[in-house]
């Protein structure tokens, strides 16, 4: 039983009862955790913003027999240029629903905490495309928790420059398209500026991930490359991704 603070961003918000929200909130200290916010809902509460998905807050928690309740919240980042563009706040959305499905409740994990809070930043600003930032968080995520595919040489010939290569997303191993064979699994093909962003994603600097150009066509295999790679791992479906992609169509 007590307090403790940590700054949290909320993944996903659930009404219970009249006034009160359930919470899978983010936290840089305990990992995700799930909490009551008492009163949420009700016009003069105090949480009430701290409490709205994908917003970033500094949270006190009130912890009791393992359940935990928000305490109290200042909003530290609101990412209100999302909540201006519904495209850009469904794939945050999506961006949440991949960080809970798959970082592990409880366990502390920095990298993926500040790969989410900078691919929401990246949105709110707009300085690449959304394609661009999906690919990239969706590739550093999955090698932060451990899925980095092998990007150096062909997985065959052992070539360092694989010719008109191919992603197999099972193995993770790339191979020149001559090359591909039934031992690879299912393929996605690349090109060879889509495979050097893919070996930028892997190996930038969290402040330098999105600071990199593709052209459109590259851009397109890429975002399909990445996406594909960590669903396929993940055995995961998103109703999120499919929610933004029929808001990119519309567009």
């Amino acid at each position: 039983m007590g307090y403790f603070s940590t700054d949290a961003l909320v993944l996903r918000e659930v009404r219970y009862k009249e006034a009160d929200k359930i919470l899978t909130v983010f936290t840089a200290d305990r990992g995700i955790v799930t909490a009551k916010a008492r009163g949420a809902l009700r016009k003069n509460s105090l949480t009430a913003a701290a409490a709205q998905q994908l917003t970033l807050s500094e949270m006190t928690f009130f912890e009791n027999r393992g359940r935990l309740t928000v305490h109290e919240a200042v909003v530290k980042e609101a990412f209100t240029g999302l909540r201006k563009n519904i495209e850009a706040y469904s794939l945050g959305c999506y961006f949440a629903e991949c960080i809970e499905a798959l970082v592990p409740e409880g366990e502390v994990d920095s990298l993926s905490f500040q790969l989410i809070l900078n691919s929401l930043f990246a949105l709110c600003q707009a300085f690449r495309d959304s394609l661009q930032i999906k690919a990239a968080f969706e590739l550093r995520l999955m090698s932060i928790l451990g899925y980095t595919p092998d990007l150096t040489v062909c997985a065959v010939c052992g070539r360092k420059q694989p010719v008109r290569p191919l992603l197999g997303i099972q193995t993770g191993h790339i191979v020149c398209s001559s090359c591909r064979s039934a031992d690879i699994g299912t393929t996605v093909p690349l090109c060879e500026d889509s495979l050097r962003a893919m070996q930028y994603i892997v190996s930038a600097p969290a402040k330098q991930l999105f600071s990199f150009h593709v052209a459109n066509d590259a851009l397109n295999r890429l975002s399909e490359c990445c996406e594909r790679y960590l669903t396929e791992q993940s055995g995961r479906h998103f109703a999120t991704l499919d929610y933004w992609k029929r808001l990119r169509n519309q567009w």
